[in-house]
């Protein structure tokens, strides 16, 4: 594995940090980060990044992208967690929903739908999930009933991050029923903001909003299936297997616990201290690891599901560990919010990792579903 960046992809990343390090950039991510209730959205930054085509860099540049690799996206996310940026509606519309719509899209879907997200001018998010269909996603019930050349959509959709500011998203719907569950199921682009759709908030503790999305009767057309008709799971797995690598993870690793040694060293650590967090620090190097070969992986075309199992693993237990570790060490220090004002270390970094931290071992398939997938394909022990 190659972790040496070429010159022009670290010029790439100079650009980035630039633009993240202007004072307009830094205002608002600490505006964001401080003001309770406001969340990252369609920020301003998002759009000076998109104008100087930094926001898609491995997009084709008729689409609004740079033509570069996914080590520039990887560059991307790296820097926009550790300048403080909220990543969510970047790592959706671009990282997830852009990609399956140049897997899998039709022409018009790409020139329709892709630059305005590579401006960031536009959000899209993911209907996956439902109250019954978490992992598995062979069991959702959101159903597209055939009505003349189209379907309308019924069902609902839970913990969708983001929903309430996208203009659309991916969803996943039952169109045929089949003995071999994963089979009948498409993916449909479908609008949000419009007649048939219902999105309301899942309040939780995290900073990020989830929301529950309801359709009653939203109608589709063939022109809004991506991929095709009855075989989506194709399509989930291709989007799962590209969301899963662990690099926004570790990165939110790396930044906590940088954020952690700046205070353990203003409070003075006491020796045992310092070895735990020399050890600590020793896995989220790991962690960075086991990203980057998955980020390989992909620049190869060699995707392996035990290496992304592997790194969304180790990355999402070793970020909440951090933000444990962050709360025992600094008492009740750690959980001064971003509105503390002077008292909060780092404008409350660490008390939101601590409500955000567990999540991570949820998202992109939870910790037992990564073990049990390493323990069957990659060891053999479930056979």
């Amino acid at each position: 594995m190659d972790l040496e960046l070429t010159p022009d992809q670290s010029a790439y990343r100079q650009a980035v940090r630039e633009v993240l390090g202007s004072d307009e950039a830094r205002a608002e991510a600490t505006r964001v980060r401080t003001t309770r209730g406001a969340e990252g959205g369609l920020l301003d930054v998002y759009r000076s990044l998109g104008r100087r085509g930094l926001l898609a860099p491995n997009w084709p540049e008729q689409y609004g992208g740079a033509g570069r690799t996914i080590v520039e996206k990887t560059i991307l996310t790296e820097e926009l967690i550790a300048h403080g940026v909220p990543d969510i509606v970047h790592t959706l519309g671009i990282d997830i929903v852009g990609l399956a719509l140049q897997l899998f899209g039709t022409e018009t879907q790409k020139q329709r739908l892709l630059p305005p997200l590579a401006r960031g001018e536009s959000a899209a998010g993911v209907l996956f999930s439902e109250p019954e269909a978490g992992s598995d996603l062979s069991a959702l019930r959101t159903r597209a009933e055939r009505d003349g050349d189209g379907w309308r959509l019924y069902g609902r959709k839970i913990y969708s991050a983001k929903t309430h500011l996208a203009d659309f998203a991916l969803c996943a719907a039952r169109t045929t029923e089949a003995e071999v569950r994963l089979h009948g199921l498409t993916v449909f682009v479908v609008p949000l903001k419009t007649v048939g759709v219902t999105v309301e908030p899942l309040w939780n503790i995290g900073n990020e909003r989830f929301n529950e999305v309801t359709f009653s009767g939203l109608r589709v057309t063939e022109e809004d299936v991506l991929g095709r008709v009855d075989d989506g799971w194709q399509v989930i797995g291709q989007v799962l297997g590209l969301e899963r690598t662990g690099v926004e993870f570790q990165a939110k690793a790396r930044r906590w616990l940088d954020a952690l040694l700046d205070r353990s060293g203003d409070t003075g650590a006491a020796a045992a201290e310092g070895d735990r967090l020399v050890a600590l620090d020793a896995e989220v190097r790991a962690a960075r690891l086991l990203a980057w070969r998955c980020v390989n992986n992909l620049q190869n075309d060699t995707v392996d599901e035990v290496h992304s199992a592997m790194a969304k693993y180790l990355a999402g237990e070793t970020a909440r560990t951090v933000a444990l570790v962050a709360a025992e060490l600094l008492g009740p220090d750690a959980l001064l919010a971003g509105d503390d004002e002077e008292q909060a270390p780092d404008p409350g970094v660490l008390e939101a990792a601590y409500r955000e931290a567990p999540g991570l071992t949820l998202a992109s398939g939870t910790s037992e579903v990564m073990l049990t997938l390493i323990a069957s394909t990659g060891l053999g022990l479930l056979a």
